[in-house]
């Protein structure tokens, strides 16, 4: 089995039941350690999913009336426009949940954000300036992908109509609605 695949399975068993999962009951039903459950839930995590570790065990917090709504943008610009691009989105009260690429050799790229102030998106810059690391988007000509998150719909649209206005937002082409789709789409897509 591949990672991708225990996570798969891992995920549709938290799904699956109505009370915490234990790291161990996960291990032993996708014989691996617990440690790997955790790595797993990690990757998890990052992907979006929002997994709580309480002390029972894992618990799935999907599709909860508490949740707040998030939209997928496609976005172009340059590296010297990141923190004009980040500013505009907090400014508006989105959070930039994460980055992803999709690169022609490497696939899907996502790492967590969780940009939602000024100050955060100053920290994150003060990481990019400070370390020997660039950012993401650079791997993909400045194409890249943020989740944004908002209390409303509303804030979500107007966090669209601005970063159209500042010609942030670059065009969805059709193959890359399928491969950008979360996975539990695609899956009731294909259904």
């Amino acid at each position: 089995m591949t990672g991708v695949e225990r996570r798969d399975v891992i995920l549709g068993a938290l799904r699956a039941s109505a009370k915490p999962l234990s790291g161990g009951a996960l291990a032993r039903s996708v014989g691996v350690s617990r440690q790997v459950v955790v790595q797993d839930v990690a990757l998890l995590r990052a992907d979006g999913h929002d997994i709580a570790a309480t002390n029972r065990g894992y618990v799935l917090h999907e599709g909860e009336e508490t949740s707040r709504p998030a939209r997928l943008f496609k976005v172009l610009h340059t590296a010297d426009e990141l923190e004009d691009e980040l500013t505009c989105v907090v400014d508006l009260g989105g959070e930039v949940l994460d980055v992803t690429v999709s690169h022609r050799v490497y696939g899907k790229i996502t790492a967590p954000l969780h940009v939602r102030s000024r100050r955060d998106v100053e920290r994150y810059l003060e990481g990019i300036r400070t370390g020997k690391s660039s950012p993401l988007m650079t791997v993909t000509s400045g194409y890249h992908y943020h989740r944004i998150a908002a209390d409303s719909t509303e804030v979500l649209d107007e966090v669209e109509d601005a970063l159209r206005t500042r010609g942030y937002l670059a065009p969805v082409l059709p193959y890359e609605r399928d491969a950008m789709a979360p996975a539990a789409a695609r899956g009731a897509a294909s259904s």
